[in-house]
Formats: C-alpha cells, sequence, structure tokens
C-alpha cells in the first residue's frame, strides 16, 4: 500500500472532513450525497467513473476498507461505509454527531 496511486487515495481521503468514493450514475452514491446535503455538509466527491484511474483507485480503497463497492464514505479519515450505512447513521442521528466531534 505504498505505491503512488496508494499514497493519492490516502491523501484524498484526508483532504477533507467527509470525502466520498463515488460514481455519478450510482443510486447509492446520489443517496450518501442527498443526506450529506440534508446535513447542510460540505463534502469532496471524487467521481470515479469520470477518472482514467478510477478503477485502479476502487481497487485500492478495496484493500483499505475491505470493499470495493461504491460509495466509500469517509469522516475524518474514517470509513462509514456505503451508501446504506450512512443512511442507517443518518436516521439514527449518529452521522451528525460523528460529523461535527
Amino acid at each position: 500500500m505504498a505505491s503512488p496511486k496508494a499514497v493519492e487515495v490516502k491523501n484524498l481521503i484526508s483532504s477533507d472532513k467527509v470525502v466520498i468514493f463515488s460514481k455519478t450514475y450510482c443510486p447509492y452514491c446520489k443517496l450518501a450525497k442527498e443526506i450529506f446535503d440534508k446535513l447542510k455538509e460540505n463534502y469532496t466527491a471524487i467521481e470515479l467513473d469520470l477518472r482514467d484511474d478510477g478503477e485502479e483507485i476502487q481497487g485500492i480503497l478495496g484493500e483499505i476498507t475491505g470493499a470495493k463497492t461504491v460509495p466509500r464514505v469517509f469522516v475524518k479519515g474514517n470509513c462509514l461505509g456505503g451508501g446504506s450505512d450512512v443512511k442507517t447513521l443518518y436516521e439514527k442521528g449518529e452521522l451528525k454527531t460523528l460529523v461535527d466531534a
């Protein structure tokens, strides 16, 4: 995990409080972004389907998080999981706490 691309992915993860690795056409990605919009929380979305290195990044995310599916949502460098995970945290009122902590 010391390849230049892996280092780039780790830098992307730490580049903002909320980072969402996404694909523009993915309904779960849209769900995750809509939830952060409802919280009025800014986020950085990295749209993997619009990048030449998207598949490579998705593979690295799989190594880091144990799952290659999108979205991969990070808050303060910690992976929360995907769209359903974010929705569950939001519905329990825990997501806002994680973002504001």
